[in-house]
């Protein structure tokens, strides 16, 4: 039970509205400065690891981004019913059918808790066998094993989150996750520094300690957004939602769900892959990617943030019928988007030699991160396409051909263009990072044209057919 003055304080930081439905009218900026915030905060969390982990030695980085990747790929599989969920969700909204919002919200709950503790149990038990798989080296696994045990054994509170936050975007509600997301980042930042470093009497548990600060603020984070769904959203899930799996609304779900986590799987896939390309370089070279990978998050996060803030605004015209609008809502967004990813990839090229000294001393290691910081002014404009357009056409309905598309590209091109690259050629992670802007423009100007071509507009058709009837009246 909430203490009265722990739920107004709460309430008061979240502003919560007596309105059990979203504003009809939806607006791009409104929607994505929240989920900016809320991206680059549950980044931070990443970054802080890998700052503080620094501080260990670079094997431990290395082995820590390494397992990031395994739960990583695991938050995209519960990300499925989070896309699907949300997009159905919108368009229910965007058609005034609250009641079949509702159901579809408590449906997601349901389909991720039994996702989450499948996967749970799995990482926690093959944990060393996964990290082998991926070819990690010795050094860095002594670190990575007992992290992603503890961390990757926990998914299941990832996942129930996920179903969450995705309802509370879907009713427009993107600040209250950007919220309990900061907080959650703020335990865990100085859970680490408890546990990590051993202050204040603490044991000093290393890797371990930012695993264990990772579980608890997780922990607490999903108890916030439970509560929150229901006090802001209006939304009601009970512990028997939790535990049920309604087949009409899953079906929905999985018909945008699936693809679309299939493609993010995809990438995940080709980016492990890849991955073991530098670990066949060696430590060093492994380490400047996962650094890069870090540091280069932090641009990418505006498109992410511009490509889900557009999403739930197209899958809510989508849903009231409007498909010239959400057509001309995505060339808008796409345009923001550029201007923004060269702006933030240009001065990111500059400050290269400065942000890649701040988290490694080797100099081969800083050299190798600089040059890929300023391949980021190619890579990213052609990213941008990629996110900003695949997320409208995934709030349309139309989400199978990205997924189509993003199959032939990264595993026709990038990852055979990344071996010859970075192996055979040993142009090492800048090898990697040439063959990923040939994928990223490649998909970015297939799925831009299809947007340009309206071969979006059947499945717009379909999934507005796929309402209620009263819906629609």
């Amino acid at each position: 039970m909430w203490h009265p003055w722990a739920a107004r304080i709460i309430r008061r930081c979240l502003s919560v509205s007596a309105r059990s439905s979203p504003p009809r009218k939806l607006a791009l900026w409104s929607l994505s400065w929240p989920l900016f915030v809320e991206q680059g905060l549950r980044l931070s969390i990443g970054t802080v690891d890998t700052l503080m982990v620094s501080r260990v030695s670079d094997h431990a980085v290395a082995g820590l981004g390494v397992a990031w990747q395994v739960i990583i790929c695991s938050l995209i599989v519960f990300n499925f019913i989070g896309i699907g969920s949300s997009v159905v969700i919108t368009h229910h909204l965007g058609a005034g059918d609250r009641a079949g919002a509702d159901r579809l919200s408590r449906a997601a709950a349901g389909v991720n808790t039994w996702l989450g503790l499948a996967l749970s149990l799995l990482i926690a038990l093959n944990s060393r066998s996964l990290l082998e798989l991926l070819q990690l080296p010795p050094e860095p696994l002594v670190y990575a094993v007992p992290f992603l045990t503890l961390v990757g054994g926990s998914l299941v509170l990832d996942a129930q989150s996920m179903a969450l936050a995705a309802t509370l975007r879907a009713h427009g509600h993107t600040r209250p996750v950007m919220l309990v997301t900061g907080a959650q980042n703020v335990l865990n930042a100085a859970g680490n520094a408890l546990l990590l470093f051993g202050l204040f009497g603490l044991p000093k548990l290393g890797v371990t300690g930012v695993a264990l600060s990772a579980i608890v603020s997780r922990a607490l984070g999903l108890i916030v957004l439970h509560w929150v769904v229901r006090s802001q959203a209006k939304v009601h899930i009970g512990l028997g939602d939790y535990l049920r799996l309604p087949l009409p609304e899953v079906r929905r779900m999985l018909r945008i769900g699936l693809p679309a986590a299939g493609e993010n799987v995809c990438y995940w896939l080709a980016l492990m892959t890849v991955t073991t390309f530098n670990a066949r370089l060696g430590p060093a070279n492994l380490a400047a990617a996962t650094y890069a990978l870090q540091i280069m998050a932090w641009v990418i996060v505006f498109a992410d943030s511009i490509g889900l803030g557009t999403e739930i605004l197209i899958g809510h015209l989508i849903g009231d019928g409007d498909l010239e609008r959400a057509y001309h809502a995505l060339l808008r967004s796409l345009r923001i988007g550029l201007l923004i990813a060269v702006g933030t990839s240009a001065l990111m090229a500059l400050c290269a030699p400065l942000v890649a000294s701040a988290f490694s001393k080797d100099a081969a290691t800083v050299a190798a991160i600089v040059g890929v910081l300023r391949l980021g002014m190619v890579l990213e404009p052609g990213r941008v396409f990629n996110i900003v357009v695949i997320n409208a056409l995934r709030a349309t309905g139309d989400a199978r051909f990205p997924l189509l598309v993003g199959v032939a590209s990264m595993w026709g091109l990038w990852v055979p263009l990344a071996w010859l690259l970075a192996v055979e050629w040993q142009l090492g992670v800048a090898g990697v990072w040439l063959a990923m802007c040939c994928d990223e423009w490649l998909r970015g100007m297939l799925v831009y044209r299809r947007w340009r071509r309206r071969s979006w507009v059947a499945h717009a058709l379909q999934s507005r057919a796929a309402l209620a009837p009263g819906a629609l009246a």
